[in-house]
């Protein structure tokens, strides 16, 4: 069955099509090929090795560029995401947890209503609110452990030995 390569995700044609992959840059002339037949030179060898060693890192620099060009907005955007399904989802969460993820969106909607910048006192209070849901999480795992001594066949159960 034939197929258009530029539909199909897998191909380079879609990768340059929809900007995945570099396509204007002048490394990449670099690899087509050539069939001139050149006689045997020592001095054009060591200097084609060194030249191809150097295209290769100035290509990998540029890759690495356009990589991070490409996925500058993924964290807020990921960030933005996660917010939306914490507070689509609060009756999922744990009841500890939910005090804390409540509180976390009233403050995160009375700076925006405000418009205000982030101070340093607000980051220490999200620095402190992190910490209590850090110690709520540790209280709900050491409650966990507790029911699983008390439940037969799961947890550790201390055995007596006679000596």
């Amino acid at each position: 069955m034939k197929r258009n390569p530029r539909k199909l995700a897998w191909t380079k044609a879609f990768r340059r099509a929809h900007g995945k992959e570099m396509v204007v840059d002048s490394t990449l002339s670099f690899a087509a090929r050539r069939n001139v037949p050149v006689r045997y030179n020592r001095d054009l060898v060591a200097s084609t090795l060194k030249a191809m060693q150097r295209v290769g890192e100035i290509r990998a620099k540029r890759e690495r560029q356009f990589y991070r060009n490409r996925m500058r907005g993924n964290r807020e955007r990921q960030l933005e995401a996660d917010r939306k399904l914490v507070a689509e989802n609060q009756h999922l969460l744990p009841p500890g947890e939910r005090d804390a993820a409540t509180r976390m969106l009233e403050e995160e909607a009375r700076l925006e209503g405000e418009g205000e910048k982030e101070t340093v006192e607000d980051e220490e209070l999200e620095e402190q609110e992190r910490e209590e849901v850090e110690a709520l999480k540790q209280k709900a795992k050491l409650r966990v452990k507790r029911k699983q001594k008390l439940v037969r066949g799961q947890g550790v159960e201390d055995m007596d030995v006679d000596g």
